[in-house]
């Protein structure tokens, strides 16, 4: 049942007195503290954002969503909206129970009563929402790795709004923005979702969206999940706020999206338009590859650059939000202006010129230039400010080898060049050192070696994080725990792998501890390279022989791969 979209559209909260005493309630009731995506469904469920839904979907509902993006009585729903939790947690409840349902600092969202559990089939999810059961794809590599493995079903109470602390003017619930449509007097109203920052060809687009609709324009970023790698929502509503005065104030509206996005492409273009027409907007904005996650492990695309447009288009009457479809823009150099790419006539004859995302990360890393036609100078300092060039952000260093191959060593010169070139701190964390301090209780199992170099891994990436510069000088044998590690900096700089190549026969000869001996006695148990395995990494940023070269000239090895990386400025 289509609400007009000026109507008021029904919430799942209770009145305020009702809120206060079901707090209070609540205390006896068995909590189920939300993962901060589904702080985002729930938010949404709440306010009206995921409309007609009346709490997590049911098994059955869950089943026909997937099955035909529709709920069990027929009502058009492209994307899974449920509560994964863990099986020990799904044993302790029974159907029928309510459950409080409460934000990370055990704050009362609302409460459910469940009416479902079942251990969904993920695989088939992946194939039929996502297209493909492929780990590349950051929703299925959730749904298989993140996600609990028992799902719950059931209708929601809404006690309260998730506490957000940031740009409080800016959030709107569905009704808030209908009552500023209604006020206004904005009969037609055209979305633009985003989870970039604004550049002139978004400009020029949504401009060109709103002429063509005839219609207002409310640009709707999301600021809930959005994929992982992409600029953080503080940055980018600083950039959508500077470019905001560059629209007529009269026709254009602002306002954030709390939604975790699953990258669905086609399913998600469907998802997007059902919760803009809640949102009170009559047309909606869809581009090329809309909320396409990228490549596949193939290294092809996801979707197909239409797909979502084609989908739309065949629910669009019955979703009551019209589709504006978008081209891609590109810039002409003779004509000074932004144009659709495919209506180009004089292609041979003009200069189109066009950065794409990479790029711009290229040039924002490297410190160049990015040229007025391409962005807003207001737009361009907020992003050099969160990325400013790669001379200046922090970065970790990474030996890795065989116990007595050099790594400390070469850290400890390394660390005394940097620290001779100034201009940033220089920790090391090496090996000795971190298990006097970080680690003392921790032994030599498989286990407690993974969580030594995960604690080193954090150390590092808050190090980055903050511009400095860490070197870390662990053995690190396992190829999966380094992999994890450099997840984990590479958030917030540069992680540069160095394997200390020495061959475990020259370490054996060293032995300056005396270690190998005493494992070759059979004395200390899983020792690296006798009795337990070393994974040789298979591209490392640098690997360093350090048998008959002195140990100042690997350092200086390191520093020249450093400066080529633009890590360090050169000399």
């Amino acid at each position: 049942m289509q609400i007009p979209n000026l109507a008021p559209i029904p919430e799942l909260f209770v009145s305020y007195d009702s809120a206060q005493k079901l707090k209070v309630e609540a205390a006896d009731l068995t909590s189920w503290d939300l993962s901060p995506r589904q702080i985002c469904d729930l938010e949404l469920l709440m306010n009206g954002g995921f409309y007609p839904l009346k709490g997590f979907l049911t098994e059955e509902d869950y089943n026909g969503v997937v099955d035909n993006m529709r709920l069990a009585d027929g009502t058009l729903w492209p994307m899974p909206i449920t509560l994964d939790v863990s099986e020990k947690f799904a044993d302790s409840i029974e159907i029928g129970q309510d459950i409080a349902l409460r934000d990370q600092e055990g704050v009362i969202l609302g409460t459910m009563t469940v009416t479902d559990r079942w251990a969904p089939d993920k695989s088939k999810e992946a194939e039929k929402v996502f297209g493909a059961d492929d780990d590349a794809h950051p929703a299925v590599n959730y749904l298989h790795n993140t996600a609990g493995k028992i799902y719950l079903g059931g209708p929601v109470t809404g006690i309260q709004q998730p506490v957000h602390y940031d740009f409080r003017a800016r959030r709107d619930t569905p009704n808030e923005l209908r009552a500023h449509f209604r006020k206004l007097g904005w009969r037609k109203v055209v979305a633009f979702q985003t989870r970039n920052p604004l550049h002139r060809a978004h400009q020029e687009l949504t401009f060109r969206a709103a002429k063509e609709a005839q219609a207002n324009l409310l640009i709707h970023p999301v600021v809930g999940m959005t994929k992982p790698g992409d600029v953080d929502h503080f940055t980018r509503v600083r950039c959508y706020e500077a470019v905001l005065d560059k629209y007529p104030g009269s026709t254009t509206a602002m306002s954030l999206l709390p939604l975790a996005m699953r990258m669905a492409g086609p399913r998600e273009a469907v998802w997007h338009g059902l919760i803009r027409a809640n949102y009170g907007c009559t047309h909606f904005i869809v581009g090329r590859d809309h909320a396409g996650p990228g490549s596949n492990s193939q290294g092809e695309d996801f979707y197909g650059p239409y797909d979502a447009q084609e989908l739309f288009k065949q629910h669009e009457e019955e979703m009551g939000i019209a589709m504006v479809p978008f081209k891609h823009m590109v810039y002409v150099q003779e004509r000074a202006q932004y144009e659709p790419n495919d209506e180009i006539t004089d292609k041979d004859d003009v200069t189109i010129l066009n950065i794409s995302g990479t790029e711009l990360r290229r040039r924002l890393a490297e410190g160049l230039e990015i040229p007025e036609w391409f962005s807003f100078p207001e737009v361009v300092a907020e992003l050099r400010k969160t990325k400013p060039p790669r001379s200046k952000q922090g970065f970790t260093v990474f030996f890795t080898g065989f116990s007595g191959s050099g790594k400390s060593t070469i850290a400890n010169a390394l660390m005394v060049k940097l620290m001779e070139m100034g201009g940033r701190p220089v920790t090391l964390l090496d090996g000795d050192i971190v298990r006097k301090n970080l680690s003392s209780e921790l032994g030599f199992s498989k286990e407690h070696r993974d969580l030594n170099i995960r604690r080193i891994g954090y150390v590092a990436s808050e190090i980055t994080k903050n511009g400095g510069i860490a070197i870390c000088a662990p053995i690190a044998p396992y190829a999966t725990t380094r992999r994890a590690v450099r997840e984990d900096i590479e958030q917030f700089g540069a992680f540069i792998e160095v394997h200390v190549a020495t061959s475990i026969e020259e370490c054996e000869k060293r032995d300056r501890k005396g270690l190998y001996k005493l494992a070759r006695e059979g004395k200390i148990k899983e020792f690296t390279g006798i009795s337990d395995p070393y994974d040789v990494p298979e591209n490392p940023e640098l690997r360093v022989e350090t048998e008959g070269t002195d140990v100042d000239n690997c350092a200086h090895q390191v520093v020249l791969k450093l400066e080529s990386m633009g890590l360090i400025a050169g000399h």
